[in-house]
């Protein structure tokens, strides 16, 4: 298992565990109880800011960045009831098929 699976293994059970918490103790209870619409917008934030320092050039904020998008991309998903597993299901069948073909599939 790579690092980043590793990663995100504990950040997805670290986003479960706080689901339900106190709010006011854990910054991931408190999205998570603002709803989905709350969560969506940090998310689209997030993605400006690696926009920005992709720009930019900054590897350093690249990486930051990202790590932030990635965190807001997992409680989005877990607001929604959507697992990792159910994303990768995805990506699988996605697999072995150009990113044309995958495109135009879409379309359909």
């Amino acid at each position: 298992m790579s690092r980043f699976s590793e990663a995100l293994e504990r950040l997805s059970a670290t986003i479960e565990a706080r689901r339900g918490a106190d709010p006011n103790g854990s910054y991931t209870a408190q999205l998570l109880s603002q709803g989905v619409e709350r969560t969506a917008k940090k998310f689209g934030e997030e993605a400006v800011e690696v926009v920005i320092s992709a720009v930019q050039r900054d590897k350093d904020g690249l990486a930051a960045e990202s790590a932030d998008l990635v965190y807001h991309f997992m409680v989005l998903l877990a607001a929604c009831g959507v697992t990792l597993d159910d994303v990768a299901a995805w990506l699988e069948s996605r697999e072995g098929r150009s990113g044309l073909e995958e495109k135009a599939w879409r379309k359909q």
